[in-house]
């Protein structure tokens, strides 16, 4: 099954590069972005997972309802993207409930960074995917963990998915800048050998990012986003259609995983 995720927030990133950015700015380029994405998956009739921050969910409530009316699946990024306190797991799981009206099952962290499982399975959650299993220079260093999913804690880990053998990850990133021939080839071969593939981006990809003076952006980030990012995602989408492969929800993927993990607790 093909797990299109999309990690939906507020756009705080170029605060990272030194650059200011309005609350209202960060939310409609989210909003804006979350917009195209939804339009792309209705145009396939595909069906992903929406990681949502609390702090976003609250300031598009129409989108909310598309996401979930729609048959997509909301599940929490936290309260806010650039804060986190261990009691924002439970808080953002119950906020997103009362605003969706759906339970919210999964979870994943700001900028798949490292999270106390424990406290993940005591906040509810059934299944966390906050892990990119490869190595990159001051991001990530998880050449130890699993490239496939498995269970920690009661609490089912889906990691985004790497190419076999050398981890090559299949992250947003990679989506941007390497040939869509070559990023096609690496998303088939990871699918054939694990029979599914997690892959994950965000909506401000697809708005246009190439204002360097307003956010700072180096090439690799801003290359292949706004419009050219639309056309390669449904590219894309198509291709794995052309395929046959089945789309889906995180949710409906783990489903006979999270059965069996309900029963355990």
């Amino acid at each position: 099954m093909v797990l299109l995720s999309f990690d939906i927030e507020e756009f705080d990133m170029p605060f990272e590069y030194g650059k200011t950015i309005s609350f209202e700015d960060q939310i409609s380029i989210s909003r804006v972005g979350t917009i195209a994405i939804l339009d792309l998956l209705d145009k396939h009739q595909v069906k992903a997972t929406f990681f949502c921050t609390v702090t976003f969910a609250e300031n598009i409530p129409d989108l909310i309802k598309r996401i979930v009316d729609t048959g997509h699946e909301l599940a929490s990024h936290g309260y806010y993207h650039s804060d986190f306190k261990p009691e924002h797991l439970l808080q953002s799981k119950l906020k997103l409930e009362e605003l969706s009206g759906q339970e919210i099952i999964g979870y994943r962290m700001a900028r798949m960074m490292p999270v106390d499982e424990r406290e993940v399975e005591k906040a509810g959650y059934s299944y966390n995917s906050s892990i990119n299993p490869t190595y990159l220079p001051g991001r990530y260093n998880n050449f130890h963990v699993s490239r496939t999913y498995f269970k920690q804690n009661n609490v089912l880990q889906l990691p985004a998915s790497v190419s076999p053998w050398v981890r090559f990850p299949l992250f947003w990133l990679s989506f941007h800048n390497l040939p869509l021939g070559i990023y096609k080839s690496l998303a088939k071969w990871a699918y054939q050998k694990d029979h599914y593939l997690n892959i994950y981006f965000h909506p401000w990809e697809f708005t246009d990012l190439n204002d360097f003076e307003r956010f700072g952006f180096p090439a690799y980030v801003r290359k292949n986003t706004g419009e050219q990012m639309i056309a390669r995602m449904d590219n894309f989408i198509a291709y794995l259609k052309g395929k046959q492969y089945p789309f889906g929800t995180i949710q409906q993927f783990l489903k006979p995983l999270i059965h069996d993990v309900k029963k355990q607790r």
